[in-house]
């Protein structure tokens, strides 16, 4: 999608921070590094609170992963006074994980009236893909970010 808007950066900022202080991404320890147009970086940095009983990262957590970076990209492209939600995900396990840290590449594919289709790429520290996602989200009028009335423009 064409670039009509550019984000405000002192709102991104606020966003990220609230989003990066939630309950859920603090207890999977997921943190959203950057947000940019149609694009978003996350990062988990695996903890033993991660493993499944075979010592290899729980699906789960690559699906939270792949989720929230596909919800942020598309996230970046919708008008202030909307929200998100997740009504598909789909997605491929290409690798095992056992120590290190996940990285989550969203990618905003389209941006519909009401739907939207975005993907993401999780790649392991040392750069390998180790799974790949895609995510169709629903555009809900009037939901909000917790707080968002007093984050100022989304757009400048």
């Amino acid at each position: 999608m064409k670039q009509e808007r550019r984000l405000n950066p002192e709102y991104v900022k606020k966003v990220m921070h609230h989003v990066n202080t939630c309950p859920y991404f603090n207890l999977i320890s997921i943190e959203l590094k950057s947000l940019e147009w149609g694009e978003s970086l996350l990062e988990v940095k695996l903890q033993e609170k991660h493993m499944q009983p075979y010592g290899m990262v729980h699906g789960g957590v690559h699906a939270s992963v792949v989720d929230a970076a596909c919800f942020w990209a598309l996230w970046t492209q919708v008008d202030g006074d909307v929200g998100l939600t997740t009504v598909e995900l789909k997605l491929n396990y290409l690798a095992p994980v056992k120590e290190g840290r996940l990285v989550a590449r969203g990618k905003s594919i389209k941006v519909g009236r009401t739907l939207c289709l975005s993907e993401a790429f999780v790649e392991n520290s040392h750069g390998g893909l180790v799974a790949h996602g895609t995510s169709t989200l629903m555009i809900i009028e009037g939901l909000k970010v917790q707080g968002q009335d007093q984050l100022g423009p989304k757009f400048l």
